[in-house]
This record gives structure tokens, sequence and C-alpha cells, in this order.
């Protein structure tokens, strides 16, 4: 499993329930996917409650991550342009 500090992430929203992500995501970014759990990005998986959506924004990646014993969070990695392909492509 990969680990998210290692990526260049922002966070947009702390301790924020699954559905409360995907509303934002919704409401504030115009390109969004829909994945099941278990989705790999940026090699971790993300878990959570359908439906979960991913934003993309420009060249950043906007999606929930569920730290362990954390909570979950809304982040933002940029220059995640295989990420955004490879969703595209879904």
């Amino acid at each position: 499993m990969g680990c998210l500090e290692k990526l260049p992430y922002e966070v947009i929203q702390r301790n924020s329930s699954f559905k409360e992500a995907r509303e934002y995501v919704e409401k504030n970014i115009k390109e969004y996917y829909e994945v099941p759990p278990g989705y790999k990005i940026f090699d971790v998986y993300i878990i959570g409650v359908p439906p979960i959506k991913i934003g993309i924004d420009g060249d950043a990646v906007i999606f929930p991550y569920t730290k362990p014993c954390h909570g979950t969070f809304l982040v933002r990695v940029k220059e995640a342009r295989d990420e955004i392909n490879k969703l595209r492509k879904k």
C-alpha cells in the first residue's frame, strides 16, 4: 500500500464524512467520476461508503482519503496527469 505523505497534497476538508466529501466534489468540481470502494489511486486504496466521487480540476485530482485512527480527509493532489488519464479511460 502506498502512502499519501509521499505525495504533494493539500487538505481541502479535515474530519470529513464520506457524504460531505462527495457533496463537496459534486458542488465544486465540474468533472468528477464515481469509483467503487477499494479503487486504487496513487498506490493508495480509497475506502468509504459509496458512491465515492473523485474530482478532476485542471491537473489536480480531488478525492477522499481515510487514514486509520485519524479520519477522512478530502485532499487535492496536483500534477496527477497519469491518474487523470486512468480515470477518464475507466
